[in-house]
């Protein structure tokens, strides 16, 4: 009998799961570990911002992984030794035959002095409740959302959270002043400036600034202080927090303090026998020199990839399977409408575009969450 662990539960480690139950042994055991016993997709935060539908309604219990022939475990993990493929679990160290880190990425508001204090973490699906409760109590005035870091997880989302809250302000009759800001020159730079003019375009329509190449460096009450002196004021900040690679990796010499974890781009080995990474706490540098966008499809291509390929190791087999760099990001662009930036992202150079908006594509994005949850949870 072998096992096989996979590290965190989310949009990557739930895929390389299931991905394995369908392919190995039935005598072989996947065991699954996460801190949180539920799961939910990242997609839905602007949602529930807004009030649009509920994080809730998107939820399912990791337990019920258990039908498909999954042993889920609510756990704390406190180290990984990629040498010996353990993780130590609420102290309890577990060994496996193959190792999976899909431990995503850690939010880091201390990094930027005050941000805590006076932001709203609008990324941290356990804080939407609160966020939703001050936007939904808004009147009027001045709203910043702000780029705290890159990457971040989800690139195209605070450009549709300010189109849809555009929407929601022009429903409702109340005088909003949206600013977007962030340390990108342009919106979405994997793009390009004429690929992403589509976005611009509804920006600028809206009378949404957007103000690129702005780095934070600290938050005090009502205002946002950037590089070079510059100051943004605000009534309400909706905050993407930088982000970080999990300390538990860093300890493990997984990753740097300041990177992430690295992996052949390819087959996701990260240069221990049967360990891989995937997902948000792995970087991958692109072509162009950009990283590879941290979203939902890359991590679900990512450890299908994974899972096919150890089952043919553990089948005696060589592995040939790999991860090609072919996925999609859906983003709404308000008006009841969504694009999808789609490509390659591995070709040389860059095959990425942004497809016109229709609320065809927005109705897909409704079908990518349930058709996975259904493939997942079975509802």
């Amino acid at each position: 009998m072998a096992r096989v662990l996979v590290l965190g539960a989310g949009f990557g480690g739930i895929a390389t799961a299931v991905a394995l139950r369908g392919q190995l042994a039935e005598s072989d055991e996947v065991v699954l570990l996460d801190q949180y016993d539920d799961f939910a997709m990242g997609l839905r935060k602007t949602w529930a911002i807004l009030g649009i539908s509920p994080i809730a309604y998107g939820t399912r219990s990791l337990a019920s992984l258990a039908r498909r022939g999954i042993a889920f475990r609510q756990g704390r993990i406190d180290g990984v030794d990629p040498g010996s493929r353990t993780a130590t679990v609420d102290g309890e160290t577990i060994e496996a035959d193959a190792l999976v880190l899909a431990l995503g990425a850690i939010h880091d508001l201390e990094a930027v002095p005050g941000l805590a204090e006076h932001g709203l973490n609008a990324w941290d699906r356990f804080h939407l409740d609160h966020v939703h409760g001050v936007v939904d109590a808004f009147r009027g005035g001045r709203v910043l959302i702000g780029i705290f870091g890159t990457p971040y997880s989800c690139p195209p989302a605070p450009f549709e959270l300010a189109m849809l809250l555009s929407d929601r302000s022009d429903a409702r009759g109340i005088e909003a002043q949206l600013t977007l800001f962030g340390p990108a020159p342009i919106p979405l730079p994997i793009l390009g400036q004429a690929g992403g003019a589509p976005i611009v375009a509804r920006l600028v329509e809206r009378g949404i600034a957007y103000l690129g190449g702005r780095l934070a460096t600290e938050v005090s009450r009502g205002t946002v202080h950037l590089q070079g002196n510059e100051e943004l004021p605000f009534d309400v900040l909706l905050a993407v927090p930088p982000h970080r690679v999990p300390s538990v990796l860093v300890e493990a010499g997984l990753a740097d303090g300041g990177g992430w974890v690295s992996v052949d781009r390819a087959t996701l080995e990260t240069g221990h026998p049967g360990v891989y990474a995937i997902g948000d706490c792995v970087g991958i540098t692109l072509a162009n020199g950009l990283p590879l966008p941290k979203a939902g499809l890359f991590a679900e291509r990512q450890g299908e990839a994974v899972a096919t390929r150890i089952a043919a190791t553990l089948r005696g087999e060589a592995p040939t399977t790999t991860f090609d760099g072919n996925a999609s990001c859906f983003v709404e662009m308000g008006n009841g409408e969504a694009s999808t930036v789609q490509g390659g992202f591995y070709a040389d150079p860059l095959d990425v575009s942004l497809t016109m908006p229709s609320v065809e594509q927005r109705a897909a994005k409704e079908r990518f969450e349930m058709e996975r949850l259904a493939r997942w949870f079975g509802a």
